[in-house]
């Protein structure tokens, strides 16, 4: 069994600057071989030979580091792909170098100034298949990452078929024989209400499995679908425990991917190289196969890859940096990170009425809330299942007996903005939508596809986009609301087989004609705040979260295992996006209060529950929870990297203590939760003078003694927040 707790420890930077063992200076070497040549920027150097007409690439390693040896033996493609027809040169499920990719004669390469950075072009070609492909890195001023994608061109006069085309290669990352002794990997599973359970593993344990030649497998994750993070997120580190190295990726895309990981021979059976093959949808992962036209061309989805020195901890690190500074993404409207009021979470849960909205709205604005969403049913008479008839987005006349713009203004003059609920890329199967444009949605072997009660509209259909674009005007202009929470609670799997080369490639149209109408609404609407949800984390990627200011992470109902899922999707989600639910129940007691206020706090609050019927002592526990968000916390957060004391925690486990950290510049904070463990906790603790931010009347005490924090906690179910 894995202990998933101590596979990662905040003392890993300690490594930084050391000199690794294994590292030999092979300066000579280079120089002997006139062709290799190395691309660098800042942070980090990739190597490349040239063999026969072929490009190469050797090994991605932090700038400066002179490489190892066993590394630069090690070589492969610089792009994997296979066109039908061709005999594929990949064993077994491998998606390693594919034909043409094998054969692809290097013509030139170019390097070019952008408004961030640098951006580097290698051009391909394949005489077979009259085919030019072209391998962009493109990097960011001071981000320890690059950004990868791959653009295929037919130059001939006939169709070609793609069944897979990497976004990125990776060579290199260990030994091709012993690699089991000396790789981790780290991925993360995903799950409605289980969020980013991390897990530390070997190879073999994922399929990759040595046997003294090459594997006819690889260690792998992929998602199909619409929700790009039902299974695992769609990020991965792998760690060289001899070599002190770690690489990691993350593949920015709102749809299907895969990645594998592998080994390869250049010649014979014998494995010379361990790589990795990142990529977006593909024909057999996601039924995504693609015929280019003559003149046509067909580009990847991006992925960003990196290296460092150390482990985990430095991974994320440099995943945060990047996220923040290379991800394009609109800012609030205000003040940094604002309080979020929403309606939903163990409070009206899909039946709001006014009656039930004035005392909530009263409540929300006593306690800070800056902004106030009417989430799920706003639109449905009482009557009527909301989930089914999505899709029209007119007011219920019912639930509004003086009008919804009469509730909105009251919002208003409770001194918070207000935000309305939408699932914009469906119809629900009673809806007006469904039956008056049969055509707008995903068609499955003849059938529209229906999932979850709901059609899926196909956005590549103009007339959809411009529907939608029509009722955002309508919500922005009309109703006055400055926040929209979009949710997605459906995912397509396949595809649609409606004018597309495969299910899996009308899938991707989709969704990148999706993206493209959220670039055009917020080119509309600037000030407007976006929440990506997708029943949670379901859709927790780059794409949307380039876009999209916050990422709803859950819609788990129980609160003592939202640190745990917090946790885990902190190394996902920069803390500025990543909103956490607190929904203290009309029940709920001090200590209740105060657990869920410390679990939002972190990050970014996303506040519900019935705060108009919380005791006095509950009431101002939240309140004070968002007084201190506001005057010590939210300022920071957009600057805070992670860091995980106590490793990774596990969602089903009900003892063990668990820790989150923010580092920023001014300020370090720590979440603790005790759950249902020992009532002390204890870490290592070299900052000085530590003190309890929130709560401050219930009893925790702190110890600091040599270079050790104590946390002792009075009652089980309880947490706290710690700052320096």
């Amino acid at each position: 069994m894995i202990d998933r707790r101590k596979f990662l420890h905040v003392g890993s930077a300690a490594s930084l600057g050391i000199l690794l063992p294994g590292w030999e200076c092979l300066v000579q070497e280079a120089l002997a071989e006139s062709n290799h040549f190395e691309w660098s920027t800042k942070d980090l150097t990739f190597s490349f030979t040239q063999s026969e007409g072929h490009l190469r690439q050797r090994a991605l390693v932090p700038f400066g580091m002179p490489m190892a040896s066993d590394l630069v033996r090690s070589s492969g493609v610089e792009i994997a792909l296979q066109c039908s027809g061709e005999d594929s040169p990949d064993q077994g499920l491998k998606s390693g170098a594919g034909q043409p990719g094998l054969r692809l004669k290097f013509i030139e390469k170019h390097e070019e100034a952008t408004d961030r950075g640098q951006r580097l072009t290698f051009v391909h070609s394949d005489a077979d298949l009259a085919l030019q492909v072209e391998s962009i890195y493109e990097s960011f001023a001071n981000v320890p990452m690059v950004r990868r994608s791959t653009r295929v061109m037919n130059r001939g006069a006939t169709p070609i078929g793609i069944e897979f085309l990497s976004s990125a290669m990776l060579h290199g990352l260990g030994d091709p024989q012993n690699f089991d002794r000396e790789l981790r990997i780290y991925l993360a599973r995903n799950s409605w209400m289980a969020e980013g359970q991390w897990h530390k593993v070997k190879p073999s344990e994922l399929g990759f499995v040595g046997n003294e030649r090459t594997s006819w497998s690889g260690a792998s994750a992929e998602s199909t679908g619409s929700w790009s993070t039902e299974k695992f997120l769609p990020m991965a580190i792998v760690e060289n425990t001899r070599l002190g190295l770690v690489w990691f990726w993350q593949i920015e895309h709102n749809g299907s991917w895969y990645w594998e990981i592998s080994n390869a021979a250049a010649r014979g059976n014998l494995a010379d190289d361990v790589y990795a093959y990142l990529g977006g949808p593909d024909d057999l992962h996601s039924h995504a196969w693609k015929s280019l036209q003559p003149g046509a061309s067909y580009e990847t989805v991006p992925v960003a890859i990196g290296c460092r020195r150390g482990s985990f901890a430095e991974a994320i690190e440099a995943l945060t940096v990047y996220r923040r500074q290379a991800c394009k993404r609109p800012r609030d409207g205000g003040d940094p990170c604002p309080v979020i009021f929403n309606d939903y979470m163990n409070c009206l849960r899909g039946d709001p009425t006014e009656a039930k909205e004035l005392p909530m709205i009263t409540a929300a604005a006593r306690v800070g809330c800056e902004y106030y969403v009417i989430d799920a049913g706003w639109y449905a008479e009482a009557h009527e299942d909301w989930s089914q008839t999505i899709g029209s987005w007119q007011p219920s006349q019912t639930r509004w007996p003086n009008g919804l713009k009469s509730i909105l203004q009251k919002i208003r003059q409770a001194g918070m903005k207000p935000g309305l609920w939408l699932e914009p890329e469906v119809a629900g199967v009673n809806s007006t939508l469904a039956v008056q444009h049969p055509d707008w949605f995903f068609m499955r072997h003849g059938k529209r596809v229906l999932k979850n009660s709901r059609y899926l509209l196909d956005f590549r259909n103009p007339d959809v986009r411009d529907y939608l674009t029509r009722v955002i005007d309508r919500l922005v202009r009309e109703y006055g609301v400055g926040y929209i929470k979009m949710d997605y609670n459906v995912d397509s799997l396949q595809g649609t087989e409606v004018h597309t080369d495969s299910v899996g490639q009308g899938l991707l149209e989709h969704n990148r004609a999706y993206l493209a109408w959220i670039d055009q609404v917020l080119n509309r609407y600037p000030e407007l705040v976006l929440e990506n949800c997708g029943s949670g984390g379901g859709r927790m990627d780059y794409a949307q979260l380039s876009r999209f200011q916050i990422q709803s992470v859950t819609d788990q109902e129980d609160y003592l295992k939202l640190p745990a899922i917090l946790t885990g999707s902190s190394a996902a989600v920069l803390p500025e996006q990543l909103a956490v639910w607190s929904y203290p129940t009309a029940e709920s007691d001090v200590q209740q209060a105060s657990f869920n206020m410390v679990t939002a706090m972190i990050c970014r609050i996303h506040q519900s529950g019935r705060l108009d019927k919380l005791s006095p002592d509950a009431f101002r526990q939240v309140a004070a929870a968002i007084d201190q968000y506001k005057e010590t916390l939210r300022r920071h957060i957009p600057e805070a990297i992670p860091f995980y004391p106590l490793g990774m925690p596990d969602v089903s486990d009900t003892e063990s203590p668990i820790m989150l950290g923010m580092r920023a510049p001014a300020l370090t904070w720590l979440a603790v939760w005790r759950i249902n463990g020992a009532s002390m906790v204890e870490i290592p603790w070299v900052t000085k003078s530590p003190r309890i931010l929130f709560p401050t009347d219930l009893g925790i005490s702190l110890e600091h003694e040599n270079n050790q924090l104590q946390i002792k906690f009075p009652q089980a179910k309880m947490a706290c927040l710690i700052s320096t």
